[in-house]
């Protein structure tokens, strides 16, 4: 078995897992991309994911106009599909959220994490096979909230709720470190560092973190790009140069 179909397989176990979980007011609607939206995901798995990897960067859940959409963490539409290359089918959840309709490659909302995220990458690696190479992007968790039109936080949900969730996410990014033979686990913001260390607590892994992209970060509203960069040469993840 490929290192690719090791990861279509535990994604499909992880998605199996969290597709049965139920979610309590005031979250109006879960999204699982890894049902809908199953298509791109395992074609970015295949195609990105058959190699080991030095770092594996994680982030904490889907963006509403980025994995939600296009089933590709920090999936910013025009990077999945002109830099990566990647167009597939998107279907419909079941109960879809009509302030968050899915539109798949067809939204015109822009990802903004998603889009500073894989900008920087294209910038300083070119292209898309060479930033893959060594790198690996995940999400810790596969789910998105929403109360109504709020995107919600997996970190903000009661612990009754949380607990069974956070264990079949920790299993899943473990089992994927293991895979890929990751050397770094980089949390994209303080919870996904967090998380990864609980996950993958004992394996022969160093953990660090970029500053989150997400526009609601003043500091990242100051030039994320550079800060991250900054980060990871500190940190001693990447070279100069």
């Amino acid at each position: 078995m490929t290192l690719a179909d090791q990861l279509i397989t535990i994604a499909r176990k992880l998605s199996a897992e969290v597709e049965a979980m139920q979610f309590a007011a005031p979250i109006t609607h879960t999204y699982n991309p890894l049902a809908y939206a199953w298509a791109p995901h395992e074609e970015y798995l295949r195609r990105f994911g058959n190699s080991p990897k030095r770092v594996i960067f994680v982030g904490m859940n889907p963006g509403p106009f980025g994995m939600v959409q296009v089933g590709v963490p920090f999936g910013e539409v025009a990077a999945v599909r002109d830099w990566m290359g990647i167009v597939a089918e998107v279907k419909k959840p079941a109960a879809q959220n009509p302030k968050r309709p899915i539109e798949g490659f067809e939204c015109e909302r822009s990802e903004v994490s998603g889009r500073r995220l894989w900008g920087l990458f294209s910038q300083r690696f070119g292209t898309a096979e060479q930033f893959f190479a060594q790198h690996f992007v995940a999400n810790y968790c596969p789910l998105a909230f929403f109360e109504e039109g709020r995107n919600a936080t997996p970190d903000k949900l009661p612990v009754a709720e949380q607990a069974p969730l956070l264990a079949v996410c920790d299993a899943h990014l473990r089992s994927m470190v293991e895979i890929l033979k990751a050397e770094w686990v980089i949390g994209v913001g303080a919870w996904a560092e967090e998380r990864a260390k609980l996950a993958c607590a004992g394996l022969p892994v160093k953990f660090g973190r970029v500053l989150h992209p997400s526009p609601a970060s003043p500091a990242a509203n100051r030039g994320w790009s550079e800060a991250a960069t900054k980060q990871m040469l500190a940190q001693g993840v990447w070279q100069e140069g």
